[in-house]
């Protein structure tokens, strides 16, 4: 996009792009009353709207191109998701367009050809499991926008057998004596602090930074999750779905602990702070990852990320019966398919335990 001056002293913003009909290269514009960083990013969306809508009425769908379909979802993503989304999925499209070939023709892609390329990538399962969940959403996408005209074939698409799985699902939670054990062991106290309160909560590492002062309600027991810490870009945004804003209930464990951090930060403001139950910018976001990362393998002998802690509050309320849809609800989850592992592997193994309980038990 560019901005040109026009004489009545408005502004235009123009932006090229090709015609899917003719493969020919046009432009778009909009007039803006002034040239500034709002006006700019609002003739940005209004130009995309326009490229859009214009391509939408003139729809060859057997000329189109993997990296054609790809250019449009991530011109309809830049618009209605948050930037952390758009970042992913824009580097996991890269990944698809190396992988199947950007010049490929949307049309002809089958089950076939996917499964043979991704196998052809030599990646592990997890691996290629993942490229396919993106591809799908790329699929499904294009064919909700009619760029796509048909796409029953990925229900052949083949997921990977993943032996690892057992192995990395340890790699995703703690028990609760390893959990007990790395906060004993930990030595910064604000750290341990928050290290206890997302393992007994459940909230993301980015929610926990996103918390006021007023987001922990102490007389209606409630933690008021409603935004998140997006550690790259340096802002807060939404929460990560629809599901995840939600209040999250004090449990008498945690209320200790909420009335210390709340005292810490009503103190901290006092002085000029920031009104944040954790400090909220980058700098300390990654000093925490790096900070957890390491003390999980001096002290429990294996690297763990602190989203594992998400995982170990999931394994806690499972060992104390509680039913996986309100562990999900708590949580904030719509579906999480690692969450199901984790709660199954708990509940499979307090099985085991109680089966091996009543195998001595003799009535006559």
């Amino acid at each position: 996009m560019w901005i040109e001056k026009l004489k009545n002293g408005k502004y235009r913003a123009v932006e090229r792009y090709t015609e899917i009909m003719t493969g020919k290269v046009k432009k778009v514009s909009v007039t803006m009353d002034k040239n500034t960083a709002a006006t700019r990013k609002a003739a940005e969306a209004a130009l995309i709207s326009k490229i859009m809508k214009l391509n939408s009425q003139t729809r060859d769908t057997s000329s189109l191109r993997l990296c054609d379909l790809v250019e449009h979802y991530r011109a309809y993503q830049k618009i209605n998701v948050k930037a952390s989304t758009y970042s992913r999925n824009y580097h996991a499209a890269n990944t698809l367009m190396r992988i199947l070939g950007k010049d490929t023709l949307v049309c002809r892609l089958s089950a076939g050809y996917i499964n043979d390329r991704m196998a052809a990538t030599g990646k592990s399962p997890g691996t290629i499991n993942e490229h396919i969940v993106r591809l799908k959403a790329l699929l499904r996408w294009g064919y909700k926008k009619d760029y796509i005209d048909d796409i029953s074939y990925l229900a052949k698409l083949e997921t990977q057998e993943n032996e690892a799985k057992k192995e990395k699902l340890m790699n995703k939670f703690m028990e609760s004596e390893e959990l007990k054990a790395l906060i004993d062991g930990m030595e910064v106290e604000r750290w341990k602090d928050l290290t206890k309160f997302l393992a007994l909560t459940g909230l993301r590492l980015g929610e926990a930074f996103a918390l006021d002062l007023n987001d922990i309600d102490m007389k209606e027991r409630l933690i008021y999750v409603k935004k998140t810490f997006d550690p790259a870009h340096d802002i807060e945004t939404s929460t990560k779905t629809g599901t995840s804003t939600r209040n999250v209930y004090i449990q008498d464990e945690i209320i200790p602990l909420c009335r210390k951090l709340k005292s810490e930060c009503a103190a901290q403001k006092l002085l000029g702070g920031n009104g944040k139950i954790f400090l909220n910018h980058k700098n300390e976001f990654y000093a925490y990852e790096k900070y957890f990362r390491e003390n999980t393998a001096r002290i429990l002998g294996r690297r763990l990320t602190p989203h594992a802690l998400r995982h170990t509050h999931v394994a806690l309320l499972a060992e104390q019966g509680i039913y996986l849809d309100v562990i999900s609800r708590r949580l904030g989850h719509k579906n999480s398919q690692v969450t199901k592992d984790v709660y199954f592997h708990v509940t499979k193994k307090l099985q085991a335990k109680d089966n091996e309980a009543i195998r001595s038990v003799c009535v006559f």
